[in-house]
């Protein structure tokens, strides 16, 4: 194969790998890496440096391998080499020839990405194309949007800290490194750093003895974003190294916006001064994204693919994927690789083809109907003889609802069988409430996120 047949391969390969590493692996040993070459049963991944060459090898290696195979459908050796990659590369490739072939987005009017240069001219983990202007908004995340973009504009003055918080793969990473551009753009120098990060300095710093060092670099910063703090929780020495950086920086007027995976408040193992301090500004949450606002996100994304993608197919997938953002994403770039390594164009059919192999129009399995009654009876804090029997307040009803939806759904059972084992409820009443629940979904975001929470658990039972 050609080199561009590699970049097509990686591509999807990248989509399998989005599901099944998590985001920090991800972000940290994947995000920057291309296609190199796929020469005589050979595939080459070009990486930043030696460095994440070495770890890739070391550590993900079977799982790489895996993801190659499953694309290309057969063994295949990995190899990675360090080499220009990512925006690093398309930036080289456009200065060798001074523009020539404009892409397409400078075509219509909106500026490449360029990596974000940090002070002294190194590096940094800001990455350049998460930016509002490519911020999807919608109903599910407009105040976090509209914070988030408060606080890029007025750093210091409003909405300090800023506390972010939603499920995994919902945009809150997005904007962190939004709100980190505007700021180097209105020269303002941040820290952008996950916890782990954080940590792992942290620590290093103490052992080295430079303990000095590390102060002086966090709280000289023009402004401290933090992402996933829940990671901090039953680390000590670390807790009380954010403490006192955080103190430094909120005194001095320096903006700070951390992200968790949770409520401020539910943070219920982190220390009490540091929980009153991140609850103390504005804490904002990002839902799951409605119908309308996942086909907008996929109608961007698709915009960008040099593929033409139906807007049947759109719509097939924004119906199919409702989990988070990077499974949708992660399908959309599934759906392209396929199309462009198979020569043939995107239709429904191939898109539902490339959903099946990939397990995600359904579950692998069904799990079975007592654990569903029992995942949502813990959930809504009911006993299962509520939720089967006659009770009709409120929170019951809403509790029996979603059990006949998830029975369906999650257990594969008639609505004969669901009414059975709900008590004798007659089918129609179950199908009324299948249809209810199925709707609502895409207009009540909490509802969402209730059901989501509940096949989460399931998933893990």
């Amino acid at each position: 194969m050609v080199v561009q047949d590699a970049t097509t391969v990686w591509q999807a390969v990248l989509g399998e790998l989005q599901l099944c590493v998590p985001k920090p692996s991800y972000d940290t040993w994947l995000q920057g890496t291309s296609g190199g070459s796929f020469v005589d049963g050979r595939f080459t991944v070009s990486t930043p440096n030696a460095f994440v060459s070495e770890m890739l090898e070391r550590r993900m290696y079977s799982v790489v391998s895996q993801a190659v195979e499953k694309v290309v459908g057969e063994g295949v050796e990995v190899a990675f080499e360090a080499g220009p990659t990512g925006l690093q590369a398309d930036h080289d490739a456009r200065e060798a020839t001074n523009g020539a072939h404009p892409s397409a987005s400078q075509a219509n009017g909106t500026a490449p990405a360029r990596p974000v240069r940090a002070p002294g001219g190194r590096q940094s983990p800001i990455n350049a194309r998460y930016t509002f202007g490519r911020f999807v908004v919608g109903k599910s995340n407009e105040l976090a949007h509209a914070a988030a973009l408060a606080v890029a504009e007025k750093p210091g003055r409003r909405y300090n800290p800023l506390f972010i918080y939603s499920g995994v793969g919902l945009g809150k990473t997005h904007l962190m490194h939004a709100i980190a551009s505007r700021l180097v753009a209105g020269g303002i120098h941040p820290i952008y750093a996950t916890t782990e990060d954080f940590t792992n300095e942290y620590i290093q710093s103490i052992r080295n003895g430079t303990t000095e060092a590390f102060r002086d670099r966090y709280r000289s910063a023009g402004a401290l974003l933090l992402d996933d703090i829940q990671f901090i929780i039953g680390k000590e020495q670390t807790q009380e190294g954010f403490f006192h950086t955080f103190n430094a920086l909120h005194l001095a007027g320096r903006q700070i916006v951390i992200t968790s995976d949770r409520p401020a408040s539910a943070l219920t193992l982190l220390e009490d001064r540091i929980r009153s301090r991140l609850a103390g500004g504005v804490v904002v949450d990002i839902q799951l994204p409605d119908y309308e606002t996942r086909l907008a996100i996929l109608r961007t994304k698709s915009e960008e693919a040099t593929l033409e993608f139906p807007e049947d197919v759109l719509q097939f997938l924004a119906q199919g994927v409702q989990s988070n953002i990077r499974e949708l994403e992660g399908c959309l770039n599934r759906v392209a690789a396929y199309a462009e390594l198979s020569g043939q164009a995107v239709s429904p059919e191939m898109a539902r083809q490339v959903m099946s192999d990939n397990h995600i129009s359904g579950r692998p399995k069904a799990v079975s109907g007592e654990s569903v009654l029992s995942a949502v009876a813990d959930y809504f804090s009911l006993s299962q003889e509520a939720i089967t029997g006659r009770r009709r307040d409120k929170q019951t009803a809403m509790a029996r609802h979603v059990a006949m939806y998830l029975l369906r759904e999650e257990a594969n059972m008639t609505a004969t069988a669901i009414g059975r084992l709900l008590g004798g409820k007659d089918h129609s009443t179950v199908l009324h409430a299948c249809s209810r629940i199925s709707s609502e979904m895409d207009t009540e975001p909490r509802l969402r996120q209730d059901v989501f929470n509940i096949r989460a658990s399931l998933s893990t039972a």
